[in-house]
């Protein structure tokens, strides 16, 4: 079978990023694919973005796919669309019409509980590039820092002792922490004087491969309760999922209200919840999203002879 080959455009965001790749590596799961990268990332302006995005694609094969996340990126995503005559899948809720994309990948809690168009496909939470559980053993933990974020304020104090419980608790497991650009200065230097036994990774000298490798070795792994993103990473990999308590600002916004359905349905077990005797809990299914999308984006936009 031929190569299927994705254009992927980029706003330079990772959160964006991870999001375009794990629906690309999910189709490489399926059939073989070839990936190029359009960078679009610090241009002002929509046609400085379209200029770039034309100039490098003649540069590249030509399309089968376009893929692409962020505000940034509709019209270029648009215009080659148009320009190639192929199909383009938007990573998000856009604000332009939805009709004008082949298909839109929006996280339910976007959706605000409409019902969604026929091209818009429902997702929990975004897509990711955590691969899936491959049956080897897994020992280790990890814990996943994000800090104050519109929904969520900080204390530093409660996360660290939530930590050194943790821990504490599970002395016999290798545990690794990082933190995001969202922690607090000095987050991590705290944190493993205070516990001795973390090993710390700070996100500026990890790899875009770096969590989903840790991920896939990790048998549980602790989030920050704002960190939405890390939380579904974590669920997709196959292990249990502990939530560690940040103060909400927003008890009602839908970052806070999909973090309690999550509770609810048994995915996550939050700090307050835990025990050492307990432990967490098992989630009452591996989160396969990006799986689970790639098998739709093929069926429906790509021919079964290409």
């Amino acid at each position: 079978m031929t190569p299927l080959e994705i254009h992927v455009l980029s706003d330079g965001k990772p959160g964006h990023e991870n999001q375009s790749y794990g629906l690309a590596e999910a189709i490489g799961r399926l059939r073989p694919v070839t990936t190029s990268k359009i960078h679009l990332a610090g241009l002002r302006g929509p046609f400085s973005r379209l200029k770039k995005a034309f100039k490098e694609t003649k540069q590249l094969p030509k399309p089968r796919l376009l893929v692409g996340a962020g505000h940034a990126v509709h019209p270029a995503l648009l215009a080659l669309s148009r320009a190639h005559d192929v199909p383009c899948v938007l990573m998000m809720k856009p604000t332009l019409p939805a009709a004008l994309f082949d298909l839109c990948l929006v996280p339910e809690h976007d959706l605000g509980g409409r019902e969604p168009q026929d091209h818009v496909i429902p997702t929990i939470g975004a897509l990711n590039r955590v691969p899936p559980p491959d049956g080897r053993p897994r020992h280790g933990g990890l814990i996943l820092l994000g800090g104050p974020s519109s929904s969520h304020g900080w204390d530093a104090a409660e996360v660290e002792a939530a930590i050194c419980e943790i821990v504490s608790a599970d002395k016999d497991r290798p545990w690794r922490v990082t933190d995001s650009r969202r922690s607090p200065a000095g987050t991590l230097d705290s944190l493993t004087k205070a516990c001795p036994a973390l090993a710390a990774f700070p996100h500026s000298e990890t790899g875009r491969d770096w969590l989903p490798q840790m991920l896939a070795e990790a048998a549980e792994v602790w989030v920050t309760e704002e960190s939405i993103s890390m939380i579904y990473e974590a669920l997709s990999s196959g292990a249990k999922v502990g939530l560690l308590p940040v103060p909400a600002t927003k008890k009602a916004g839908r970052v806070a209200r999909g973090i309690e359905r999550l509770a609810e349905e048994g995915f996550v077990t939050r700090f307050a919840d835990w025990s050492p005797s307990t432990g967490l809990a098992e989630a009452p299914q591996v989160l396969r999203e990006a799986d689970r999308c790639a098998a739709i984006v093929l069926e429906r936009l790509i021919s079964p002879s290409s």
